[in-house]
């Protein structure tokens, strides 16, 4: 195994051409596997430009597993080779700020065999403004702003706090999010407060919010024609049996596309009725849990005491309280399709919430 990675980085190093210095970093193991952009000195204060108020040496926090520190030249610096534009540079910081607090749990998901990764979700007005995508093919390929800033975080993960596959990151399968898994709110198609209001932020703010999660999870319903045919597809999609969110609850994020949420809209379900009615239907009976008992009785210390675990029609459902479940709107315009993004469940930390602070023009 390279081991390269673990000494000291210098300050520089001198590369003999593009070709060369983009070979040196997978060389080095410095990369997620694609080819990056070289981190000049040029290229590093160009980005630094983007954040003009805030000093370079300024430490975000450190990294788990190696416990590095992550200054905001170093972020700068991962940015770089991510392939961001300098004026994303305010909310790489914030999402970086999100995932060093303490109570997200970035060590565990570095280390957890399981395939969560942190998902960014970003609500605001800077969103428009730097081009980050909340419509078609909100998480997947097509858009900078999206692909940079999630790879952004996921270099500084690898880079600065070692979560090299095989080392300290020991996930048995990983998801295509983990290389980047960064969407935005779609404010235009929604008939509800934005999430950022919803969380007590203004709504000229733009806030990013961190959840560990596995990867999307399509709800198809092109059938239904009422608010509870729709629910009810997106809460047999959130039990899923085979989700960690069914044994061990944590958090769960939904993405309700323009077509299904319009229902919800004519309907005047607000965000409530809807988490409530996720909430009652979103739940699978202890015995079917238990496998009927085929493996003998067994009980997931998760589970609130509250459960009868005496009962088998017992319900449990897949959070422990309605406000585990995060709702956004987003996705194209046509298409009768919602998304599940099941979370890593209780032993994963919780979500944070940052506000972006937007650099002074």
């Amino acid at each position: 195994m390279n081991q390269a990675h673990l000494l000291p980085v210098p300050d520089r190093i001198e590369a003999e051409s593009l070709d060369h210095a983009v070979e040196l970093f997978f060389e080095k193991e410095w990369t997620d596997g694609l080819p990056i952009v070289p981190p000049t000195e040029e290229r590093v204060r160009e980005m630094l430009a983007g954040v003009p108020d805030r000093d370079p040496e300024e430490v975000i926090g450190t990294v788990p597993p190696r416990w590095a520190e992550a200054t905001v030249q170093i972020c700068a610096v991962n940015a770089v080779m991510a392939g961001c534009l300098p004026k994303y540079m305010p909310v790489v910081l914030a999402v970086v700020e999100a995932a060093l607090d303490p109570a997200f749990n970035l060590g565990g998901i570095q280390a957890t065999t399981h395939v969560a990764s942190p998902m960014i979700v970003i609500s605001g007005p800077a969103c428009a403004e730097l081009g980050i995508n909340a419509a078609y093919n909100v998480f997947g390929q097509g858009f900078r702003a999206n692909a940079t800033i999630g790879r952004a975080l996921r270099l500084i993960m690898t880079n600065v706090g070692g979560g090299r596959p095989g080392e300290a990151d020991l996930s048995q399968f990983g998801h295509p999010g983990k290389f980047s898994f960064c969407i935005a709110e779609n404010d235009a198609a929604s008939p509800w407060e934005p999430y950022r209001v919803e969380k007590g932020f203004d709504p000229e703010d733009t806030i990013v919010a961190l959840f560990s999660a596995e990867g999307p999870h399509s709800v198809t319903n092109h059938v239904s024609t009422d608010t509870f045919g729709i629910g009810q597809s997106i809460a047999s999609c959130m039990s899923s049996l085979g989700s960690n969110n069914a044994y061990g609850m944590g958090e769960v994020v939904v993405v309700v596309g323009p077509e299904h949420v319009a229902f919800f809209a004519t309907e005047k379900w607000s965000k409530d009725d809807l988490r409530l009615y996720l909430y009652q239907k979103a739940r699978n009976p202890i015995g079917k849990l238990m496998f009927e008992r085929r493996y003998g009785s067994f009980y997931n210390r998760m589970w609130p005491k509250w459960f009868d675990r005496k009962r088998d029609s017992e319900e449990v459902p897949v959070v422990v309280r309605p406000d585990d479940i995060h709702i956004f709107v987003a996705g194209g315009p046509a298409g009768r399709f919602s998304m599940v993004v099941p979370g890593w469940g209780g032993l994963g930390g919780r979500s944070v919430i940052k506000k972006v602070r937007m650099s002074p023009r």
